[in-house]
């Protein structure tokens, strides 16, 4: 199967719906659990609660920005040489 720009578009589209959806799925659960998963994690791993709270926003950041970088950035790129 040669590889198109209209493959490439294809698959670029379909990164920013999967991880549009993983992002959706990790933020609203970190949020309806801000009062137990910090907890949690924090007993898991032996941090303070604070700390946590502040590795998930950095993981959700994160994640955004390689979204956009990775999937948003070239799927438009894509779409204005097409």
């Amino acid at each position: 199967m040669p590889v198109t720009i209209e493959l490439l578009t294809a698959f670029f589209g379909w990164c920013i719906v999967v991880n549009s959806v993983v992002l959706l799925i990790t933020t609203v659960s970190l949020y309806l659990g801000q009062n137990w998963i910090p907890k949690l994690h924090a007993g898991l791993f032996s941090l303070p609660e604070e700390t946590v709270k502040a590795s998930h926003f950095k993981f959700l950041a994160n994640y955004k920005l390689i979204t956009l970088t990775c999937s948003i950035v070239p799927y438009i790129a894509l779409k204005i040489i097409q």
